[in-house]
């Protein structure tokens, strides 16, 4: 969709959420609201609903081009205290 049509979209939900809100049809409102919430910030780690499990279709963010994982500690010579 455009940002255009997103928009319009946005609006129009707006003002039937506003009147379902005044006609005291709240699970409307609250459903337009929601909708409207997913069109503004669209969200890429959301993952579908009843699919939650162990986040398996959860999407992951790639690392920045050129990043190289830390090096490891040594773990003979971490956290050693210097002789006295």
């Amino acid at each position: 969709m455009s940002s255009q049509s997103i928009e319009r979209k946005v609006n129009d939900l707006t003002r039937r959420m506003q009147e379902a809100a005044e006609a005291e049809d709240f699970e409307l409102a609250a459903r337009l609201r929601n909708e409207i919430e997913e069109l503004k910030e669209p969200s890429v780690r959301k993952p579908p609903p009843g699919q939650m499990g162990l986040g398996t279709h959860v999407p992951v963010a790639a690392p920045p081009k050129g990043w190289k994982r830390p090096k490891k500690p040594d773990p003979m010579t971490t956290n050693v205290k210097r002789g006295r």
